[in-house]
């Protein structure tokens, strides 16, 4: 394992974020400020309590999962992407670098980035609430494979994307409508029977249940479900990106 050229990738895609770190870093805090304005003291004052939880509280994991999830794709698609855009990539996969340790180096940084992210906005949560963490083992563990796995998924579609527009196109009109019909906001409980089994079919669901039961040991799925859908998640993105190059998909000529 080539150890000096992964961390090479690695801080060159770190130094990008510090160098535009208002759009990297601020910008998804003041984002979260404004969910916690809306969200929480708006609809706060109609609703009370979610399952015994403040509901101000109870919107936190979800809005760290939603910020988690785009950061990661959306970080590891732009990098991956650019080289492919300038021609560079080429020089990448004609050094003597195996598949493995260019996706360590570019998935790495875009999960390092989007926890970096997330910590923050945890850290800005406790002005608003009074938040607890009953698992933090487990709330750390949901917190890292996330990143992973969608910044893997970021990845794939980083490779995929033919254009800028199209590196959007998966974050804006997928992830995000998931996230908010994946109970971010809401307990899947308070839906009409129908719904919640429609519900049931969106893997968000999944992560965020699982990330709330580690606050407040409250869950809309059972929270071994919620491991298990994230590692075979975390599992098909790993196969998707060994068949792209050991094909060359989109990355050679």
């Amino acid at each position: 394992m080539n150890w000096q050229a992964i961390f090479s990738i690695y801080r060159y895609e770190m130094n990008r974020t510090f160098r535009t770190i208002a759009q990297s870093i601020v910008s998804p805090v003041l984002s979260t400020v404004l969910y916690f304005v809306v969200f929480g003291s708006a609809i706060g004052q109609r609703i009370d309590t979610v399952e015994g939880i403040d509901y101000g509280a109870f919107i936190v994991p979800g809005l760290v999962m939603l910020t988690l999830l785009q950061q990661s794709v959306t970080n590891a698609s732009f990098g991956i992407y650019f080289p492919k855009f300038i021609g560079t990539i080429y020089e990448l996969l004609s050094a003597p670098l195996s598949f493995i340790e260019i996706v360590i180096g570019y998935v790495g940084a875009a999960a390092s980035k989007a926890l970096m992210i997330a910590a923050i906005i945890l850290i800005t949560s406790t002005f608003f609430v009074d938040l607890q963490i009953a698992h933090p083992f487990w709330m750390l563990a949901f917190l890292v494979l996330t990143a992973v796995s969608f910044a893997l998924l970021g990845f794939i579609i980083g490779i995929w994307a033919g254009n800028f527009e199209q590196l959007q196109l998966i974050p804006l009109l997928v992830i995000t409508p998931l996230v908010f019909l994946g109970g971010a906001f809401y307990s899947v409980s308070m839906l009409p029977p129908g719904w919640q089994t429609v519900t049931q079919f969106n893997p968000v669901l999944y992560l965020i249940s699982g990330f709330r039961w580690s606050f407040f040991g409250v869950a809309d799925v059972p929270v071994g479900i919620s491991i298990a859908a994230i590692c075979v998640f975390l599992a098909i993105c790993i196969a998707v990106i060994w068949a792209i190059f050991r094909t060359g998909w989109r990355i050679k000529p």
